[in-house]
């Protein structure tokens, strides 16, 4: 069995989240430079089995499309084009950034480390993730 990986994609930042083998744990893994992230793929799938790629899939509170839906698009089409092979899903991602600022104020992560916008793309990818492994 291979590991989820999850996206928080944005325009700056992608956030990413991956499982343990067993698909049990959700675990943010590190954010990266959205220019880079094909080449971030490209690595870690070359050393790591991925069943299943999950991206927020960001909707307004009507469930349409929000306005970063056009830029995740042609991220999708290019990633179903580099990677055929693993299944993409999408996972509803309202309120992950808000929820990623609420645990790390539960955490007692200091007001300097809660400025990180990296670190709270990586807990929304990991909160993207364990809302996907509640619905399967």
């Amino acid at each position: 069995m291979g590991r989820i990986l999850a996206l928080d994609f944005g325009a700056k930042r992608t956030g990413i989240a991956v499982t343990d083998e067993l698909q049990i744990i959700a675990s943010g893994l590190k954010t990266v430079p959205t220019e880079t992230i094909f080449e971030f793929l490209a690595g870690y799938l070359k050393d790591e089995k991925v069943d299943t790629i999950v991206i927020g899939e960001p909707k307004q509170m009507n469930n349409t499309p929000s306005e970063s839906e056009a830029l995740i698009t042609p991220f999708l089409e290019k990633l179903r084009k580099l990677f055929p092979q693993i299944p993409v899903r999408r996972q509803d991602e309202r309120f992950t950034s808000k929820m990623a600022f609420q645990t790390m104020l539960d955490a007692g992560i200091s007001k300097k480390k809660r400025q990180n916008k990296a670190l709270i793309d990586e807990i929304s990818a990991t909160i993207i993730l364990q809302d996907y492994l509640k619905s399967i």
